[in-house]
């Protein structure tokens, strides 16, 4: 079948196609894990002398020629899948072969197999390798921006300063973390071969130990059987994938969010890189607009709406229904939506600018405002009656009388006592918002320095 990309429903054919991940989440991928699966239970049938080795030879070399086109053109003609399959690859083997095929699988032994199989090699080979690429450029930034001083902000606030690389070391925590449990849950996913309900019917024909047969076919795939099946694997596993999956996107998000407002014509404190011949705006040139960043957070809004169908596909009536059948099957473009939103800030961070003036600017816009905590506080802690009320008054005397806060405070008859009595360190803080930034610098370049022992370093 040769379609145009652009001819495709989805954007991630044509706009943000990975071919490594196409190669396993694809239709033909899917074909192929199918294949595999069933090459694993004839591998397993030899090994009980049930199949002779020259057999499963023949199988496997019917399997490497077997199409998805030829498997939907069958299909067409019965109506069902598995056995489309399966029927292709018998077309392509002797009659001695034939009876082997499939023998004592339903057809969701191999699909939900299948899945697992796709789903742990996208999360491990293509989704965290792009993912740890991202934490190397946040490591590197936390460690060259650890003592950049920036204006900390809440509810949209200036607060009190912190460094830009302490802001950028709580992504490297919260990414490192998902990293780390995304290797974990996909080393549970889980395969199958209990037959159409899960009680090992047709296996236990022929073997003693069914549970064993299992192990030995999905031991070939490198996976573990579910505790307990139906004709379907327990959606569990995949669903809590998955959702760390969402999760990750959100820290994605979180951050590009965070970027995209500092980059504000009015904060300027980072910006993406602009290409010598790139676009901001059809109709006003002087744009430079946070596309890479926008992107990003767009891409979110789609992961985190389609995980709430792997949730609803959680239910399935007795030992299987089909409730699932065509909504399971867009389940892999929630890696593909991860994996691109990966590399594209991947891309945007690396060539971050931090623009250290427009740093300064900000921090110095209250003029000294910001020192109102820690003047507080080191009033009350040096006796002062009514600390908070006090500081609060001067901070409104400050802005009416366009002065510092500093320069408000050291002109104050009832505050000399206090401010006499600090050390030379917390003056020099009530002078200088700059040094009034705990343990910022220390700690952000501390948690890179650990992340990059323990992740970096290790995959």
């Amino acid at each position: 079948m040769d379609i145009n990309l652009f001819d495709c429903l989805s954007p991630i054919d044509y706009r943000y196609r990975s071919r490594t991940l196409a190669a396993i989440l694809s239709e033909n991928g899917f074909t192929r894990a199918k294949l595999e699966v069933e090459i694993a239970l004839i591998s397993a049938l030899v090994n009980r002398k049930i199949c002779p080795p020259e057999i499963a030879a023949e199988i496997s070399v019917a399997c490497a020629q077997v199409t998805t086109d030829e498997v939907y053109d069958e299909e067409g003609h019965i109506g069902h899948d598995i056995r489309a399959l399966v029927n292709c690859i018998r077309n392509k083997v002797s009659d001695a072969a034939k009876p082997y095929i499939h023998m004592t699988a339903t057809s969701f032994d191999i699909s939900d197999t299948a899945n697992a199989l796709r789903y742990r090699r996208a999360t491990e080979d293509v989704l965290i390798p792009s993912l740890i690429e991202l934490e190397r450029v946040l490591v590197d930034i936390t460690m060259r921006e650890s003592e950049t001083v920036q204006i900390g902000r809440t509810h949209g606030q200036h607060a009190v300063p912190i460094t830009f690389g302490f802001a950028m070391a709580g992504y490297v925590s919260r990414l490192g973390k998902s990293i780390i449990k995304l290797k974990e849950l996909s080393a549970e996913i889980t395969g199958k071969f209990s037959g159409a309900v899960g009680a090992y019917n047709a296996s236990a024909l022929f073997f003693k130990d069914p549970e064993a047969f299992e192990e030995e076919i999905l031991d070939h795939l490198g996976l573990n059987p579910a505790e307990h099946s139906t004709q379907i694997v327990p959606p569990e596993s995949v669903i809590r994938l998955f959702s760390e999956i969402t999760v990750v996107s959100g820290i994605m998000a979180n951050l590009a969010d965070d970027m995209r407002h500092l980059q504000r014509t009015e904060i300027g404190e980072v910006g993406e890189e602009f290409g010598k011949d790139q676009v901001g705006s059809s109709t006003m040139p002087q744009k430079r607009n946070p596309i890479g960043f926008e992107n990003v957070k767009s891409m979110w809004k789609l992961v985190v709406g389609r995980i709430a169908t792997l949730f609803m596909d959680q239910i399935s009536e007795h030992q299987r229904d089909l409730t699932n059948s065509a909504s399971a099957r867009a389940n892999g473009e929630i890696i593909a939506y991860v994996h691109a939103m990966a590399q594209r800030l991947t891309k945007v961070m690396k060539k971050l600018r931090v623009d250290r003036a427009n740093l300064e600017r900000n921090l110095a816009m209250q003029s000294g405002l910001v020192l109102a905590e820690p003047l507080y506080i080191l009033l009350a802690s040096l006796g002062h009656p009514d600390a908070h009320e006090k500081v609060r008054t001067l901070t409104l005397q400050a802005q009416s009388e366009r002065k510092t806060l500093q320069d408000i405070a050291q002109a104050d008859p009832e505050l000399d006592p206090y401010l006499k009595q600090m050390t030379d360190h917390q003056r020099a803080i009530i002078s200088d918002p700059s040094l009034y930034t705990g343990i910022a610098a220390a700690k952000a370049f501390a948690i890179a320095e650990r992340w990059s022992k323990r992740l970096l370093n290790t995959y």
